[in-house]
């Protein structure tokens, strides 16, 4: 990339690795340089919390905010019952309208945390695109909007095209979502006046769709912005681990383990991802990146803190860290572990260590439980654990009780 932008926004977007694609790097730069820019993510209600994954579109539209321009949040209440097909191998679940309603509760807990909702021209606007779609004619639709759609081009979008070319089934319900997708646009220029579309780039098609549409219906200018699909070093997807998703709200995912989940990162990403997921100014974050051996250590602390400050607050990254010390320095027990509380009946007759491995999270199932036991990987109380059959009786739980699985991953269990 050797364009040098005149606008705060691009410049970040391009100094912190945020840009992948853009339909008018000039255009757009233009825009941002003259006047106050309302641009816009679309986030599908899928899960009652977004996960880590979609963290890089939350702080784009927090840089949007802080170089004075007005992001728009728009929550898929429309689009989620027909599902987002791209990339996918195959149909998503569909939701009720009410388990959607449900979603969008625990997805909004996260954005007041990264951007300041209310007025004035960079106020930031959440929305709902079930306002706009849930009430649309279909023939009307079809005649205003379908016509502008070429299922020619529709089906040679890379997210189409992956899904066709492996055989599996599309269904028509799927292929409207694209052009759901691109109303949205169409409706957010012509009632907020927004100028720009961002998202990963996975949804490139989607995002020139909606430009095109605008562009043929009101005949107005306006830009798209992607950035790239995260994998971490090793190939593995951004925000996924071996227990699962990490989500952004507290009561799916503790702030420790959040903590923990940025302090585990590859020596190889910590740079990357101090530009990408924190505030920190740009010489630091290539200072931090570029240590080795034990002092990268440093800096995955300074990242973990950092990220868990934006998202949980600084008395949650100050409880994670002082935990993460006092388990892994001083083989403490740490208030802020992710805790089982078993009640006086769960253990009358005394309850397996394989059930609790499994029930505190440190495996998946019974057969991954004994199989962490056999190849030595769990601990009791900071001692090897090597009987899969072990029973613990209520006087094991006279105090908290502490399991492990390998070095970083702990939980505690208490009797209620």
């Amino acid at each position: 990339m050797t364009y040098h932008p005149k606008s705060d926004f691009m410049r970040v977007m391009i100094e912190r690795g945020f840009l992948a694609d853009c339909t008018d790097y000039q255009g757009l730069d233009e825009a941002f340089s003259t006047s106050v820019v309302p641009a816009y993510i679309g986030f599908d209600a899928t899960a009652k919390s977004l996960h880590v994954g979609s963290l890089i579109q939350i702080m784009m539209l927090r840089w949007l905010q802080k170089t004075g321009h007005k992001p728009i949040t728009l929550m898929g209440g429309g689009t989620t019952k027909v599902g987002d097909p791209s990339f996918r191998a195959d149909e998503r679940p569909l939701l009720t309208a009410a388990q959607i309603d449900d979603n969008i509760d625990g997805i909004k807990q996260v954005f007041a945390k990264y951007i300041d909702y209310g007025e004035g021209p960079t106020g930031a606007l959440m929305l709902n695109n079930a306002e706009w779609l849930d009430g649309l004619n279909y023939l009307e639709f079809l005649r205003d909007i379908g016509r502008h759609f070429s299922v020619n081009r529709m089906l040679s979008f890379e997210s189409v095209k992956s899904r066709l070319d492996r055989e599996q089934s599309l269904s028509f319900l799927e292929f409207n979502y694209m052009i759901l997708q691109a109303y949205d646009f169409l409706e957010l220029n012509r009632r907020y006046g927004c100028l720009l579309q961002m998202g990963g780039s996975d949804q490139w098609g989607n995002i020139v769709n909606g430009i095109d549409l605008t562009r043929r219906v009101l005949d107005h200018e306006i830009y798209g912005l992607t950035s790239p699909l995260l994998t971490t070093s090793d190939g593995k997807k951004m925000g996924k681990t071996a227990d699962g998703a990490v989500w952004l709200n507290a009561d799916m995912r503790s702030p420790y383990e959040f903590w923990q989940f940025w302090r585990n990162t590859t020596d190889a990403d910590v740079g990357r991802f101090l530009k990408l997921y924190t505030e920190i100014d740009i010489e630091e974050c290539n200072r931090l990146g570029a240590l080795q051996g034990s002092e990268i250590n440093e800096a995955k602390v300074v990242l973990a803190d950092a990220v868990t400050t934006l998202c949980h607050g600084a008395a949650a990254a100050a409880a994670a860290q002082a935990t993460a010390r006092e388990v892994f320095e001083r083989g403490g027990m740490g208030d802020e572990l992710p805790t089982l509380v078993l009640s006086p009946d769960e253990v009358a007759n005394g309850i397996s260590v394989v059930q609790l491995v499994v029930r505190t999270g440190l495996a998946k199932s019974g057969k991954d439980a004994k199989r962490l036991i056999a190849e030595n990987g769990a601990r009791l109380n900071d001692a090897p654990l090597t009987d899969a059959g072990l029973m613990l009786d209520a006087g094991a739980f006279d105090q908290p009780v502490k399991l492990s699985a390998g070095k970083k991953r702990h939980a505690l269990i208490k009797l209620a």
